[in-house]
């Protein structure tokens, strides 16, 4: 035997009952929430005063102020990255580009649409450091001196 039940519109007679018998003793269940919570029950169902700003100084928080002067430098983190970073508040300025292991060996990868980055470096950077885009890391050249050669095209001491 297969029963088939459909939906009716409107709310089903066993929630009407419901919501009524809760309606009905709504003064009880009231009184009894705050004999269980110690009066915390009205307490925040009343509407709460907003503060007064009378002398009183209200900060209203957000991020950290901008530094007055940025003193970028490059650095090659542990998992590879080579990004741009303030020396000031240690804040990644700019992602360069990463190192990557390609044929046996370390190679820099520049941050390009080409190379399959979501967020390139802006056209200006890539224009300046195009010559080392897949440059191979090894004993002549290593990250730190990497690092410097960026520092260098990019004019940062």
């Amino acid at each position: 035997m297969v029963e088939i039940i459909s939906r009716r519109d409107g709310p089903r007679r066993e929630d009407v009952q419901v919501k009524r018998l809760i309606e009905q003793n709504r003064p009880t269940i009231e009184r009894i929430a705050d004999q269980i919570s110690g009066g915390g029950y009205s307490a925040s169902r009343k509407p709460r005063q907003q503060p007064q700003a009378e002398g009183l100084i209200i900060h209203v928080g957000g991020g950290s102020p901008p530094a007055a002067e940025t003193s970028p430098s490059i650095r090659v983190t542990m998992n590879g990255r080579v990004i741009s970073v303030d020396r000031n508040t240690g804040r990644q300025l700019h992602h360069i580009g990463d190192i990557r292991q390609r044929d046996g060996g370390e190679v820099f990868v520049l941050a390009t649409k080409q190379n399959g980055f979501f967020a390139p470096v802006d056209q200006t950077l890539a224009e300046a450091l195009a010559e080392l885009d897949g440059v191979r890391l090894d004993a002549v050249r290593t990250e730190e001196q990497l690092a410097a050669e960026i520092g260098e095209k990019l004019g940062i001491a």
